[in-house]
């Protein structure tokens, strides 16, 4: 099977492919020479895994499916949430955002967070939503190197380091994207 993801994330796109492996062969959006920005205009996570799905699948009639991810922390209200990539503005700069999620918990004795990624997968023109959440707490300072957005700063359930210290193999066991791509895979498995 071959299916487009449709984002120009280069990180998710690979985290996605190794996940899979050789359950499916995954495209990029450059594979179909798609360079269109497309906005992520809804108030939800599943609306915006849905809209950048549509627009692919409308534009070049090819199974796909997209993803959106947000850091939901309890004590800021679930932000940054569908803003989790422009947090700190429109540049999508994971330092600002990261130092703008810390400065906004200054103080507060509850961090706890959960990284949640919703994919819209749509195959043959039917749309299927699948949800992945791994809960955490957020840290006092940045801790790692390795990993991208909020990995630093961010420590998985029962684990003492954060996502940024582990190599990509853990953090793709447990990750909030490796159990909805995981459940993508299950259903992907039931149509063959």
């Amino acid at each position: 099977m071959k299916f487009v993801f449709a984002t120009n994330n280069k990180h998710k796109l690979q985290e996605v492919r190794d996940i899979m492996g050789s359950k499916a062969e995954i495209l990029s959006m450059n594979d179909i020479g798609c360079n269109d920005d497309i906005p992520e205009t809804a108030d939800t996570l599943e609306g915006n895994a849905l809209i950048k799905a549509r627009y692919i699948y409308d534009k070049y009639k090819i199974n796909c499916f997209a993803d959106d991810t947000g850091l939901e922390v309890e004590a800021l209200n679930g932000e940054p949430g569908i803003y989790s990539a422009r947090y700190a503005g429109n540049s999508h700069d994971s330092e600002a955002n990261m130092r703008k999620l810390l400065h906004n918990l200054t103080g507060e004795k509850n961090r706890n967070a959960q990284f949640r990624t919703v994919i819209a997968l749509i195959i043959n023109g039917e749309e299927i939503l699948f949800n992945g959440i791994v809960k955490g707490t957020i840290t006092e300072e940045k801790m790692g190197g390795s990993g991208f957005g909020y990995d630093p700063i961010f420590i998985p359930e029962g684990y003492s380091e954060s996502f940024a210290q582990m190599s990509n193999d853990e953090k793709n066991r447990i990750s909030h994207r490796f159990r909805a791509t995981k459940q993508l895979c299950e259903y992907l498995e039931t149509l063959q």
